[in-house]
């Protein structure tokens, strides 16, 4: 699905990625944890190609295509998704509107026609359904006045909407309290199939109490330092980053 080999990138003239190599494939979850400034982020943001990110080193394919000159949106056409930590507010477009306009515009970019309005409805119907989701939340302006569980559900019903090959949860349970955290990783799990992949980002071994990786990966000052199952993120709970600098 995913192929990264010796990437390097920078942001703003300081080198972030020093030499990732990482390998998600087809049905797998992988989870990336480390300290702040470890570069989790800046990896997610290099892979959906933000051009504020230079690659200036190293290899990414999707399904063996280069990545490198392909845009942000080119890339979310190709089936990368992303979860922003802090998704924007667009006052005036509802959560229903916002997902029309992104699939139609994917569509396009294929070839496609626009998917029929009966089409639509049903496939709204459900995925509401089967994320729990009130017909009253899809009426509201996208993330407006919403809370940070509200906001994280919502970026789950576009994945679930959108059915990406690729998702990249950049720290999907932060500022969640234990109900929410249960709720999107409820809904992440139902989503879970073997023709998708999906990237965890998170300090914490919370979150993968509910999304159970088949990997974990510690990112350290800009490389994957370690990388072993779920029983690796059990350990760095116990003892801490300080425990993977003193193995560097």
């Amino acid at each position: 699905m995913l192929t990264i080999e010796n990437l390097h990138a920078q942001v703003e003239g300081k080198q972030i990625l020093k030499g990732i190599d990482l390998d998600v494939k087809a049905g797998e979850v992988h989870a990336i944890m480390g300290p702040n400034g470890s570069g989790k982020s800046t990896l997610s943001s290099v892979i959906a190609g933000h051009q504020d990110y230079k690659v200036n080193q190293g290899t990414m394919l999707l399904e063996g295509e280069d990545l490198a000159d392909l845009a942000p949106e080119e890339r979310a056409h190709k089936g990368i998704f992303l979860s922003f930590q802090y998704p924007v507010e667009i006052p005036g477009v509802s959560v229903t509107n916002f997902i029309k306009t992104a699939i139609n515009a994917t569509r396009k970019a294929k070839g496609l026609e626009d998917m029929p309005a009966n089409v639509m409805l049903k496939k709204i119907r459900e995925k509401s359904a089967l994320l729990e989701i009130d017909s009253r939340f899809l009426s509201r302006s996208l993330n407006e006045g919403f809370s940070g569980g509200e906001k994280k559900r919502n970026e789950i019903f576009q994945l679930a909407m959108l059915e990406p090959k690729l998702s990249i949860l950049d720290e999907t349970d932060s500022g969640l309290d234990i109900d929410a955290l249960k709720i999107v990783a409820n809904g992440v799990n139902k989503l879970r199939s073997k023709d998708n992949a999906m990237i965890v980002i998170t300090h914490y071994q919370r979150l993968l109490e509910y999304i159970v990786p088949d990997f974990v990966h510690v990112l350290f000052d800009g490389k994957i330092v370690k990388s072993g199952t779920k029983d690796l993120a059990v350990e760095l709970e116990e003892k801490g980053y300080d425990w993977i600098k003193e193995m560097v």
